[in-house]
């Protein structure tokens, strides 16, 4: 019995040891394979191009250059970053620069033009109804001084006031107040001292009143008009466009039939692109050249700036009020303003080491060997620096020329 039991034992001892050397050598093969796979090998110009053993690029030809794993230890000498996209790491050596935090003051440029100023402008509207009979101006913008001749009207109503301040004339001569009070209705109703003179002495009605001019100015146009449009686009329109208005037209009491801009007083109309309008201010000083003299100045203050964003070209603009006695500014003249600008203090970049991809404004940031995309939000331009609101500091060192950093073939990648 014990002799079969000792044997049983070492049956068993055997069998334990066999297991055991079974297990450690499966081990070292794994291992042995793992290490083996591990090892892969790429194209330095073609990354796309993977294998498990050294050999030649299949496109170009070069010898296939051992990549390192995560599972390998880096090396100084690595090539991970050579053989990573263009639009994820650059590898080179190319002048850097950094961000500086001062304090700068600058000029601002303003395109503008001149426009007329509309609170100076006078309607001319109709005193009565009738019909225009005859015309006297015909085109829009066209230049009329004060006591012109407009149009002349014949207008049932105003004929019937003749009548009856011809007969108080005639017949109720004691009674001045009564007189005075149809006089006065005439003029009400447009006819001018003069007619009502000519009129009391004559003691015959005139069916037609001719209406003139009560100051000097260009004609805008008609009620018809669509008062939307701007009049600064309007001067650039066909300037003998024919009126709205003609002869033989019916026009009804209180109706606006022209309107008279006054070139006395114009208005400097300049665009402000987004992004600057915080640095112009009401009653800040502004200097104006024309495209007629740019060697002539004119200062002023800005008299009003607008809130509203013009949605055509994305700008604000501010409004000059100028003193056109002379007649030196047309309408739309174009002008250029200067506005000097407040100090500001910020964190600021060269435009040359950032670079536009559409929606996105990056740098390039040096690190080990190379540079990596970044990122960045920024403010105003100021001459060549731009402000940088995010994504870098004073402390990051940056590609001094991003454009050089830029391949035509990839899209950037930041993160």
């Amino acid at each position: 019995m014990n002799k079969y039991i000792k044997y049983g034992l070492a049956l068993v001892v055997i069998s334990i040891i066999g297991i055991a050397i079974y297990f450690f050598a499966k081990k070292s093969d794994n291992h042995s394979e793992m290490e083996h796979q591990n090892e892969v090998y790429t194209c330095s110009m073609h990354p796309e191009i993977i294998r498990d053993k050294p050999g030649n690029c299949p496109i170009c030809g070069m010898n296939l250059v051992k990549k390192v794993t995560e599972n390998n230890p880096v090396d100084d000498n690595s090539i991970d970053n050579l053989i990573k996209p263009t639009d994820n790491f650059i590898v080179g050596n190319y002048q850097t620069t950094t961000a500086i935090d001062t304090t700068l003051s600058s000029e601002i440029n303003l395109p503008g033009i001149v426009g007329y100023d509309p609170n100076s402008s006078v309607n001319i509207a109709a005193r009565m109804s009738g019909r225009i009979e005859r015309m006297y101006v015909n085109y829009k913008y066209q230049k009329v001084n004060k006591g012109q001749k407009l149009f002349d009207l014949y207008s049932p109503e105003l004929l019937t006031e003749q009548q009856n301040f011809i007969y108080m004339v005639i017949n109720d001569v004691e009674n001045p107040s009564i007189i005075d009070a149809s006089r006065q209705k005439l003029l009400l109703y447009g006819m001018t001292q003069n007619q009502i003179n000519a009129l009391s002495n004559s003691k015959k009605v005139n069916p037609l009143i001719t209406i003139y001019s009560p100051a000097s100015g260009i004609i805008e146009g008609t009620a018809t008009m669509d008062n939307t449009t701007n009049p600064v686009m309007q001067s650039a329109s066909n300037n003998t466009e024919v009126l709205n208005v003609k002869e033989g037209s019916y026009i009804k009491k209180g109706e606006i039939i022209f309107k008279l801009l006054n070139t006395d007083k114009v208005w400097g109309i300049f665009n402000v692109i987004q992004g600057y309008n915080s640095l112009v201010k009401a009653n800040q000083s502004i200097r104006i050249t024309s495209e007629l003299d740019k060697d002539e100045f004119m200062d002023a203050k800005i008299n009003f700036v607008e809130t509203q964003l013009n949605a055509a070209d994305k700008t604000n603009r501010i409004r000059v009020y100028l003193n056109n006695n002379k007649l030196k500014l047309p309408v739309g003249l174009r002008l250029q303003g200067v506005v000097k600008t407040n100090a500001i203090k910020g964190i600021w970049i060269q435009k040359q080491s950032m670079v536009s991809i559409g929606n996105k404004k990056i740098v390039f940031l040096k690190m080990d060997n190379g540079f990596k995309a970044s990122s960045i939000k920024t403010g105003i331009e100021i001459d060549d620096f731009i402000q940088i609101m995010e994504g870098i500091s004073v402390k990051d060192t940056i590609a001094k020329n991003a454009q050089y950093l830029i391949d035509s073939e990839s899209f950037i990648k930041t993160e």
